[in-house]
């Protein structure tokens, strides 16, 4: 892993040296091991190197192939290309590291953009065409790394964080207001869109090519998700057995490395899996575990600390095994390192990820970690039952958008955005929703479908945003994650596993949507030891009964008790002031209001507090023009 960034002056200027540095500099973190830059006239590439594979010189970046003509910053794993490059060779390549970049690098030199049809792995990366004088760039299937880009006139700059692109003198800090009304929606950007004016993000599975003449191509998809009920529907136990043959050999692909491996550890049975099978095949592993203090905690958040159950498969799996103790005050202090380190924020509370990054990062350099389970077994199945049965496509969208209105009550965002309204109104939060689904929405004529579709929306929207989130706290602390249900093979099988084997009480859900039964179908909105029954049933070979079979449970502090408890002095001082930032794009009675609502206990809003003070702390930093540190 490493950071990469660039700028391509379209009106044929040379780059500076120095400036391209700063960008570098800006992401130093991402890549401490060495740096490096190439320029070619009005095109510069810079990289930093986190050091995993072949850890020689030999893989010093940027590379550039033996006649000169494609140069390459690159950041990421390919799993694969120990496979790629034997193809290679065949074909006459020669290589002279054992580096993935290599690969990656002859492997556009062979077959163009179609070479990244053929990685499986987590990547972003640029590659100058010196002979066409164009750029291209590319990023991973699934958006495991993110890549930003921007054009400021004619100067067109990318990299693996927005702080290397605001270090151009170039590029201004400024606040997207229609891109605030989108995240004040969703807590999540489900558009290209960011919290930064002009600065968008490359889509997942897309690439994108700027010519000489200026103009940069529209992101191109050469890859999207695609969850289907099979025609043919194979035995169970076939299932089962496929699926255990493609986790083992996912977890074994991203073992491959030249430093130390380690591994998250939560109670759950995905992080578990992965630790069982992983530890089977090394002879020493690591785990990590964040837990909270629950002394002050209440109701349904006296269950959110895991340690127990993760200090027991540390034993059954023989790992040495490390824990944190999070308290409330843990976010108060973290907060401003935290927020530089996201430049953006995305989805919910994600302090604790920073501290379990910070813990795992002074032991290994590689950590694995069980995102995409849930997304990829639907292990959410109170989500789904909300919109299992339907009129038609537009009934669904209808249904699933409002329950997606996740931080403002749904007739109050025109009240809350009113000191900016004239300038955001006119933007369609449904429609931006719906547009998520694309060419998808066809082909609905069985609730099976839209528990596909469901699946659909939220592979491209959360699990999304939670990778976004994973990447820049991990690299934050010069930390590789690795994420092995995200392995291509592995994708392509769960994306054709029937819904019948990942949700068991579908049947009873659409019973009762039949029969207008709503106050019933309310609990299985509830029903969390429901969803990934094919999961859990190979969990079982790894962990206990008792993991494999347990309530879904996120990980996430007890924050509604803390707002109202040990941090509500904080939550006041940032949030109850008259002179906060976030009112110059906000109403400050409404937003007052909800923040009292919570305080005293009249509705749960620990979402919109997290949001209103990841938001007020954003703007410190970007409004002082201080987002270039990490």
């Amino acid at each position: 892993m490493c950071g990469i960034a660039g700028i391509l002056n379209l009106d044929g200027g040379p780059v500076s040296s120095i400036v391209l540095k700063k960008m570098a500099d800006a992401i130093a973190h991402r890549g401490p091991d060495s740096e490096g830059s190439y320029i070619d006239g009005n095109c510069g590439l810079a990289h930093r190197r986190l050091a995993i594979i072949d850890l020689s010189p030999a893989g010093h970046q940027p590379m550039t192939t033996a006649d000169g003509r494609y140069v390459i910053t690159y950041n990421g794993e390919i799993f694969n290309f120990q496979e790629l490059r034997v193809e290679l060779e065949a074909l006459g390549w020669v290589f002279h590291s054992r580096t993935d970049t290599e690969v990656a690098l002859k492997a556009f030199a062979q077959w163009g953009v179609d070479a990244v049809r053929r990685f499986n792995g987590q990547f972003a990366f640029a590659v100058w065409d010196k002979m066409e004088r164009s750029l291209f760039l590319a990023r991973d299937r699934y958006g495991i790394k993110p890549l930003y880009y921007r054009r400021c006139g004619d100067i067109f700059l990318f990299g693996s964080e927005i702080k290397a692109l605001t270090s151009h003198p170039a590029c201004r800090t400024e606040l997207d207001k229609e891109g605030l009304l989108e995240y004040l929606t969703f807590q999540n950007f489900f558009t290209d869109r960011t919290l930064f004016r002009n600065v968008k993000i490359l889509p997942a599975g897309s690439w994108l090519r700027v010519v000489p003449n200026g103009k940069e191509s529209q992101p191109f998809a050469y890859w999207d998700f695609h969850f289907t009920e099979p025609e043919h529907t194979e035995d169970d136990e076939a299932y089962l057995e496929e699926l255990d043959r493609l986790l083992r050999q996912a977890i074994n692909r991203q073992l491959v490395s030249d430093v130390e491996v380690g591994s998250y550890l939560s109670g759950g049975m995905d992080s578990g899996a992965i630790t069982a099978i992983a530890a089977s095949q090394l002879p020493y592993m690591r785990t990590f575990t964040c837990g909270f203090d629950l002394s002050s905690a209440s109701g349904i958040e006296l269950g959110f600390d895991e340690r127990q159950k993760a200090e027991r498969m540390s034993y059954l799996c023989h790992t040495e095994h490390y824990q944190i103790v999070l308290k409330a005050g843990d976010m108060e202090r973290v907060l401003p390192s935290l927020t530089r380190c996201l430049e953006e924020p995305r989805v919910g509370q994600s302090y604790p990820n920073y501290y379990i990054a910070q813990l795992a990062s002074k032991f290994c350099k590689v950590v694995l970690s069980g995102i995409g389970g849930d997304e990829l077994f639907a292990g959410y199945p109170w989500r789904y039952y909300r919109a299992v049965t339907n009129d038609d496509f537009e009934h669904y969208v209808d249904k699933y958008y409002q329950y997606w209105q996740r931080i403002l009550p749904k007739n109050s965002i025109a009240d809350v955005f009113k000191p900016i309204w004239k300038e955001v109104g006119h933007i369609s939060t449904r429609e931006i929703f719906r547009k998520v689904f694309r060419e998808h929405a066809h082909h609905l004529t069985r609730p099976e479908d839209y528990i596909n579709h469901s699946l659909y929306f939220e592979a491209k929207t959360f699990l999304h945003g939670l990778l976004v989130i994973e990447d820049k706290i991990s690299m934050a602390h010069s930390l590789e994650t690795r994420v092995p249900f995200l392995d291509n093979d592995l994708v392509d099988f769960a994306m054709r596993v029937p819904a019948r084997l990942k949700l068991g009480n579908l049947g009873e859900v659409i019973r009762l949507n039949e029969n207008e039964a709503g106050p019933k179908i309310s609990k299985y909105f509830q029903q969390t030891k429901d969803g990934k029954l094919i999961l859990r049933k190979i969990s079982e070979r790894y962990v206990s009964n008792e993991v494999a079979r347990d309530v879904k449970q996120g990980f996430s502090a007890p924050d509604a008790s803390w707002f109202r408890g040990d941090s509500i002095e904080f939550v006041r001082r940032r949030l109850m002031n008259k002179d906060a930032q976030i009112f110059e794009f906000l109403d400050r009675d409404i937003v007052q209001k909800l923040v009292l609502d919570h305080i005293q206990g009249k509705e749960n809003r620990r979402l919109f507090i997290w949001s209103m003070l990841n938001l007020e702390e954003w703007l410190r930093i970007n409004q002082s023009d201080k987002c270039n540190a990490c």
